[in-house]
């Protein structure tokens, strides 16, 4: 078993020990949960998340339709309905708040600073002022870090492995705040690389065509996405224009992505809901300590490798956590 299949063990055995008990013995009472997803219900790799989170929450003794109510809003790419579906969430008084990604996050702290939120995949609440620190986080907010900014470097190493001829790579993300870091983050790694990177910013999904035309217009040699909405149209026009590009996310890859290196999102899953099982028990977000990720995971698409008349090394290959052939 590898080391961090171990850690990633050990952490589940440490979250999900007590509450199973506890939930027997609250049983009669429903829970009210809210889930508040930046993302798309229509996209399968959203779904799919979705079901690992609620199973673990099954096996921690609280089941969908019996002991348990999931109220579910989605803002389908577009981060300025975040803040209605927040507060229309917050009208039925939910027990607990579940935002996936920090724009989500963001717009629940804003509706409600009593009910208890849980993050899953903050990019970095402290620098955002979302909790006093990881540790003592404070206030109503606790939850699982994705720590994006800090494996960009890792993320660059690998498309630099897989395009060590590139030179110019474009940079696909957000112009909200939590993805400034992320931005400062992979210029400074692109230097020590040699790479010059391109910004370029999308705002929703309607966007993406005229980024990619920059990117043509640019010249860049590859593309690089940060953390975001997975959003297969981003893998459909980086196909479409063969632009190489790597990814924060491995679901990318799934969808027909080159490479991906990041946080695993279904683990983060898991620990979401069993953040979520301790706080159902009585335990208080400002006395829980924000978790980091415990597993990362390497991810190639050969396949689109073959397409785009690209050959991965084999030390890479031999890395991958997955590799789709």
């Amino acid at each position: 078993m590898r080391r961090r299949d171990v850690i990633t063990l050990a952490m589940g055995a440490i979250l999900a020990g007590p509450p199973i008990a506890r939930a027997q013995q609250s049983s009669r009472k429903v829970w009210r949960l809210a889930f508040l997803n930046t993302d798309s219900w229509e996209s399968e790799v959203q779904r799919a998340l979705f079901e690992v989170f609620r199973n673990e929450l099954q096996k921690l003794g609280y089941m969908d339709g019996k002991n348990l109510v999931i109220e579910r809003r989605a803002a389908e790419g577009h981060i300025e309905r975040l803040d209605q579906l927040a507060n229309e969430l917050i009208a039925e008084k939910p027990d607990v708040v579940v935002a996936v990604a920090t724009p989500a996050i963001v717009a629940a702290q804003r509706a409600t600073a009593t009910i208890p939120i849980v993050m899953w995949g903050a990019g970095d609440p402290v620098a955002l002022g979302l909790i006093n620190s990881l540790a003592h986080p404070g206030g109503n907010l606790t939850g699982v870090t994705t720590m994006f900014s800090d494996t960009t470097g890792k993320s660059l190493e690998l498309l630099h492995s897989i395009l060590p001829a590139a030179t110019r790579v474009a940079v696909l993300g957000s112009p909200i705040p939590a993805r400034k870091r992320q931005f400062e983050e992979t210029e400074a790694a692109a230097k020590i690389l040699g790479l010059v990177t391109i910004p370029i910013f999308t705002s929703s999904r309607d966007d993406l065509g005229q980024a990619f035309e920059r990117m043509v217009q640019e010249k860049c040699d590859a593309l690089f996405v940060l953390a975001a909405p997975i959003e297969p149209e981003i893998v459909l026009l980086a196909a479409r224009r063969k632009i190489p590009a790597v990814y924060q996310i491995s679901a990318f890859v799934d969808l027909g992505g080159l490479a991906s290196y990041g946080a695993s999102l279904a683990v983060m899953g898991k620990q979401t809901a069993q953040y979520t099982a301790k706080i159902f028990q009585g335990a208080k977000p400002a006395e829980l300590p924000v978790e980091q990720p415990v597993a990362f995971e390497l991810a190639l698409n050969l396949k689109t490798a073959a397409a785009l008349g690209l050959r991965i090394p084999a030390e890479v290959i031999g890395r991958a956590d997955k590799v789709i052939e």
